[in-house]
């Protein structure tokens, strides 16, 4: 851009026209919201009217049946016999009724609330002291028109309307009543023609409907809503909108019916807000269809106006542009490269265009490589880790059976534990290669519990101690007396501690000393694990927890390792929120690595622990096992029958399915690398087998990854155990077999 040129200007040909186009169309579109507003309005100001005469008008019909009720109880109450005989009495009231419709029972009530005279034949005596409209009568000495009642003589849907019949002396003596059938009072209003979707309701003083047009007999005795309710209140004022059954706006009005003193009804008749309006919604509409009109009246004409040379040539720069951001980096403009500035813009587009095919290309060879890479890699350390563990397997087990064997030949179990611990060693830096390249790759996930951070470093150090001892390292440790809680892995956090032990344990010369503490720091806890070994220079300092930094040792190496315990350390500190750093005064220094968690207030559960004493004997299993590896095989079957069990081999898959029909296991250990078909398809054999499918079985593998895992599940199997084999818990889970099978 040239010095002095603006960085914005409203200069193109399809900025200016957009803008006429919208400076133009604005006001008419301003117009056309505002007057189609005012015809809603008005609209609904002509309904109201309207429909504030269909309201009054049935309020007054129905004021006149009420009125109709009032003076037949007038008359009847001046009639002598209403006092008489009750004979008499019941068939006077009977000829009213005949004489009168839209009545369901005429009766006589004393003043201790007994109905003494009915024109419908009482089965049993009633009543109606509780009656509001009774008390009201004898109160008010007159005319009351009564809320909604379910008769207790004739069982129907009425409205009681009551009389005090008084003596010469103006005395009230009775109550003169005439229960109006509700079915038949919306035949008062029957002549009131309401627009579809309509509806006509009759509340009586409680907002409990006695008459509603259409489908009444549904709505008898149901109250009205709140909102209605309200609006009830000021009835003979403004419409109102209320939203009512069926989700639906009605424009209500509301009248009285009659005097306050004839009754304490009220009428409210509701349109659909969606037919008032109807006619405005039409003609809003034409005024939308006309603006869309003019709307596409001036977009032609500003396109007719415009450079369509110039407008076509900006569409095919921006939509090469679009497939070049789409990935499609073989687009181009097809616009010829000539001086003026479109030009020059589509030369620049291709260019960048064909730069970035050629980065693409590059990058895609790269990234197709680095997968290949990333895929040979886990391929190889899935396959190391079962080439390594699968000799482990039978070393392990063959000390586990020395050591069962001659536990009272002090040198055995010392050189068994030697050999189980050299297993152990092995067998970590294997999964430590795999936890590392899965951490890395954020494979791992953490169950979290609360834990007491001391319990951790207790089980750490155990795990640590014979490397120690080995070296003649003096540990102090300096922890809290109460517990100090946090939530995580407990198993995870060992490892954590325990490698950095073993780290200060390889740096550290012999004779040495190795401090850990644990202090609370405000929201933290401060796990420090310092040493006066070698030390660290600064520079590796800053790197000491990337992958495969180690500092220099012994050439004899006498403890091993890969450079992988600080990294992993990291990574599983930083996945239950903590943080991890180092410090070194230098060569011949010592170091300091600080952990830091956060706290958690809640306290632990400790579970129970089973001491080795607590064992139960373990009743004898037939067990199969199946295992290429003839070593493995062989230890293990000599570790079972030590045990008790009665154990059958195969080498192969295809055996082992011909001998579980004659062998009946209640386990099989199965491998899964076997040399015909894979342990998973022959657990879905023994599986559909009759003679083995309800057998345990478990995997002996030394493949450890998750989707291994997850594929021995699918396949059936019920337990996974990744070799060397631990044999405690193997012995637990023959104990839950034996269990199962041999219940108490």
């Amino acid at each position: 851009m040239k010095a002095g040129t603006p960085f914005f200007r409203l200069s193109s040909l399809r900025s200016r026209l957009m803008l006429l186009v919208a400076l133009a169309i604005l006001p008419l579109a301003i117009m056309t919201i505002l007057g189609g507003i005012r015809e809603r309005e008005q609209a609904i100001e002509e309904s109201e009217e309207n429909l504030r005469r269909l309201t009054n008008m049935a309020a007054a019909n129905e004021a006149q049946s009420v009125e109709r009720a009032r003076q037949i109880l007038v008359d009847l109450a001046s009639v002598p016999d209403l006092l008489g005989e009750t004979p008499r009495c019941n068939a006077l009231l009977a000829d009213v009724l005949d004489r009168n419709e839209g009545y369901v029972n005429f009766g006589l009530i004393q003043l201790n609330g007994d109905v003494t005279c009915s024109a419908v034949p009482m089965l049993h005596p009633v009543n109606l002291s509780d009656r509001a409209h009774f008390k009201r009568a004898i109160l008010e000495r007159r005319f009351i028109a009564g809320d909604y009642v379910f008769g207790r003589v004739i069982r129907r849907h009425t409205i009681n309307l009551t009389y005090p019949v008084m003596d010469r002396g103006g005395k009230v003596v009775a109550v003169v009543f005439a229960a109006m059938d509700l079915a038949d009072l919306d035949t008062f209003v029957a002549d009131i023609n309401l627009p579809p979707g309509s509806v006509m309701v009759t509340t009586d003083a409680n907002g409990t409907i006695i008459s509603r047009r259409p489908d009444p007999e549904r709505w008898f005795g149901i109250k009205v809503s709140t909102a209605m309710r309200e609006a009830m209140r000021g009835a003979g004022r403004r419409a109102v909108v209320l939203r009512d059954e069926g989700d639906i706006e009605r424009l209500h009005t509301f009248a009285r019916v009659g005097t306050p003193s004839l009754s304490d009804y009220t009428v409210t008749i509701g349109i659909p807000v969606e037919t008032v309006t109807a006619g405005a919604r039409r003609a809003q509409l034409m005024s939308l269809i006309g603006l869309a009109a003019t709307t596409m009246l001036a977009l032609l004409a500003s396109w007719l106006a415009g450079d369509v040379l110039i407008v076509q040539r900006v569409r095919k720069l921006k939509d090469t542009a679009r497939r070049i951001a789409a990935g499609d980096l073989d687009a181009r403009s097809g616009i010829g490269y000539e001086r003026e500035e479109i030009g020059q813009l589509a030369e620049a587009l291709d260019e960048m265009a064909a730069t970035l095919q050629k980065k693409e290309a590059a990058r895609g060879l790269a990234e197709r490589e680095l997968r290949a890479a990333d895929q040979r890699k886990d391929e190889f350390l899935a396959m190391l880790a079962h080439e390594l563990r699968n000799p482990l397997a039978p070393i392990s087990t063959g000390a586990h059976l020395l050591k069962l064997l001659h536990s009272d030949n002090a040198q055995i179990t010392q050189t068994c534990a030697i050999i189980a611990r050299q297993v152990e060693h092995m067998t970590g830096l294997v999964d430590d290669l795999l936890d590392v390249s899965r951490v890395t790759r954020g494979l791992v996930s953490i169950s979290t519990q609360v834990l007491d951070l001391r319990k951790v470093i207790d089980d750490a150090a155990e795990q640590i101690r014979p490397l120690i001892a080995t070296r003649r390292h003096s540990v102090v440790l300096d922890m809290p007396p109460n517990a100090a809680t946090v939530k995580g892995d407990h198993k995870r956090l060992v490892q954590v501690v325990a490698n950095l032990l073993n780290n200060a344990n390889k740096y550290t010369p012999e004779g040495g000393r190795i401090a850990l503490a644990l202090a609370e720091d405000g929201p933290e806890y401060v796990l420090t694990v310092s040493d006066d070994g070698i030390g660290m220079e600064p520079q590796l300092v800053t790197r000491v927890f990337d992958l495969f930094t180690q500092a220099e040792r012994t050439p004899d190496r006498s403890q091993g390792g890969l450079g992988l315990g600080l990294a992993l350390a990291k990574s599983l500190v930083e996945l239950h929120g903590g943080t991890v750093r180092a410090a070194s005064g230098g060569l011949g220094q010592g170091s300091t690595f600080t952990v830091r968690l956060p706290r958690h207030t809640q306290e632990v559960l400790v579970p129970a622990v089973r001491s080795a004493g607590q064992a139960q004997p373990v009743k004898p299993l037939k067990v199969l096992l199946v295992d290429d590896n003839l070593d493995a095989a062989h230890t293990l079957q000599l570790f079972l029958a030590a045990g008790g069990h009665q154990v059958e081999i195969a080498y192969c898959a295809a055996d082992a399915v011909d001998l579980a029909r004659v062998f009946h296991p209640d386990v099989c250990l199965l491998d899964i690398g076997l040399p015909d078909f894979d342990g998973n398809e022959l657990a879905r054999r023994l599986r559909r087998l009759p003679q083995a499918t309800g057998a345990t079985l478990i995997a002996m593998t030394g493949y450890g990854r998750q989707q291994d895992r997850d594929a021995a599940k699918a396949a059936g199997f019920d337990h996974y155990m990744v070799k060397p084999v631990n044999t405690v818990e193997l012995s637990d889970l023959l104990a839950g077999a034996a269990a199962e099978k041999h219940p108490r």
